[in-house]
């Protein structure tokens, strides 16, 4: 596919620094995922790079043009930031779909509706940054304040771009913090959309810079950069964990929303034309590279062929194919590199012994990343396919008797990012939910979300949360303010 199907400023590679587009050294292919072919090209970047966009951030931050700011100030610009994405809907929707292979009509509906609120919830949030008279017994007025941190590093992944950069950088303009921001290699593109968005809607230069190029080499230098004030990362948990020493060693503040690897329970009592539904929903959406997604089926054994002969007869039903189609759910994985790992993590699943019910295989559909929608049953706790995150369209299903050990199979594995409940006891969902490791629980729903719902892991699925007022304690930092008064005779005086 020709790069003429982008805007012709996202053709030229560049980085954004300073308000401005820099042209890097080296390149790096963006490609299509739905054909392989090459859409753009982005530089390399380099330590240099990263210290240029730092030092701009970082002169932005101290001169105040943005962090001095009234709250109100602030909001009124993540308010346009938020209309100007919605005026552009379309534009920015394919952006992502070419970008990532996104099928169309969920980039529209869910991405950039999600980042455009995502803005209007945090310019709601920008105006209340408030702090507290606290009594005490000092002869003394005591209050505190929240202030911004300074300068943010967002590292951000390639399944969701553009809601996952978002997420960190609309509560870090809110609170009035500076960034900079190193989006996935892969998937750049509408990092560099929004720069110029940003810039448009009234963030001062300087304020939002983007350096492209690989993790691996970047990411260290810019953790523990000694003008980067705080690290807001996505990605997976053994990365995630890398970025967190050495933002540890730097002694900077870091949240980390890393892999999940969500269970969905289904019990006998549940409605189970809705839990087929979901089940499938949770598992294909985004093409299963999703954090929060549900790849892992647990179904108690009353109903346990049951729902094995609804998932045969009907993932195979669910639009597969272009992404560029209106009708179509399921597009192809991002990259080579991800489709690879899918086809290795079920294969080994197959050679030992795991049922595949539908799917197993790669499509092959001009030329793009396809891998057909997987339902494997019968599947050991112990493999691998259930203990580690495959981040793609399969499903593992195993059965259970009782409640407890549906609890017991549910929290086995090392994560605890999302999970699911299925079941019209309400007593029962809330023991459940009570007793899941995770960061949220959907009941008889899957991937409800919402900017005011914070989100986040716990386990190997990160700490820190994302979303809702929780947020801005992430992105600011308390000062106590006391103030000595002296006594009324001391002013008579």
């Amino acid at each position: 596919m020709s790069s003429s199907v982008l805007p012709e400023y996202l053709c030229t590679p560049h980085h954004y620094i300073n308000g401005e587009a820099v042209t890097g050294t080296g390149e790096i292919q963006v490609l299509d995922p739905a054909t392989a072919q090459v859409l753009t090209t982005t530089p390399r970047g380099t330590a240099a790079d990263i210290d240029t966009a730092v030092a701009a951030a970082h002169t932005s931050f101290t001169s105040g043009v943005w962090s001095k700011l009234s709250g109100r100030e602030r909001s009124r610009v993540l308010y346009r930031i938020s209309e100007l994405m919605r005026q552009r809907t379309s534009e920015l929707a394919e952006v992502e779909s070419y970008d990532v292979g996104k099928p169309i009509s969920l980039a529209n509906a869910v991405d950039v509706n999600n980042a455009a609120d995502t803005y209007e919830y945090a310019a709601s949030l920008a105006q209340h940054l408030d702090g507290a008279v606290r009594s005490t017994p000092l002869p003394a007025h005591a209050f505190t304040q929240r202030e911004p941190l300074g300068v943010v590093a967002a590292i951000t992944p390639f399944n969701f771009p553009l809601i996952l950069s978002s997420s960190k950088i609309a509560v870090a303009l809110a609170a009035g913090n500076s960034i900079v921001h190193k989006p996935a290699e892969d998937t750049p593109l509408s990092a560099l959309y929004m720069a110029r968005l940003l810039q448009e809607a009234g963030v001062p230069d300087g304020v939002y810079n983007v350096v492209t190029g690989y993790g691996s080499e970047l990411g260290d230098h810019l953790s523990t950069h000694p003008n980067v004030n705080k690290v807001a990362f996505t990605g997976s948990s053994k990365i995630g964990a890398h970025v967190a020493g050495k933002a540890g060693q730097a002694l900077r503040p870091i949240t980390a929303e890393l892999g999940g690897n969500a269970p969905n329970i289904i019990f006998d009592d549940a409605d189970l034309a809705q839990a087929i539904q979901t089940t499938i929903s949770a598992f294909v959406f985004n093409t299963g590279q999703f954090c929060m997604g549900g790849p892992r089926l647990l179904v108690q054994r009353g109903v346990y062929e049951q729902v094995l002969e609804a998932l045969a007869a009907g993932v195979p039903h669910v639009p597969f194919g272009d992404p560029r189609k209106p009708e179509t759910v399921i597009g192809p994985l991002a990259t080579q590199a991800q489709h690879d790992k899918v086809v290795a993590a079920v294969d080994e699943a197959k050679a030992a012994g795991a049922r595949v019910l539908t799917g197993g295989e790669s499509a092959d559909i001009n030329g793009g990343f396809f891998y057909h929608p997987t339902v494997l049953a019968d599947v050991e706790n112990s493999a691998d396919c259930v203990q580690e995150e495959i981040f793609g369209p399969v499903l593992t299903v195993q059965p259970f008797d009782t409640e407890q050990e549906a609890i017991a199979l549910a929290n086995s594995t090392d994560y605890g990012l999302a999970a699911g409940i299925q079941t019209e006891n309400m007593s029962r969902a809330h023991r459940v939910a009570d007793a899941l490791e995770a960061g949220i629980v959907w009941v008889n729903s899957w991937a409800l979300l919402d900017p005011s719902m914070p989100f986040g892991g716990v386990k190997s699925s990160g700490w820190g949360r994302e979303n809702g007022p929780e947020q801005l304690h992430e992105y600011t930092r308390t000062k106590s303010v006391i103030i000595a008064l002296k006594p009324a005779e001391q002013d008579q005086a």
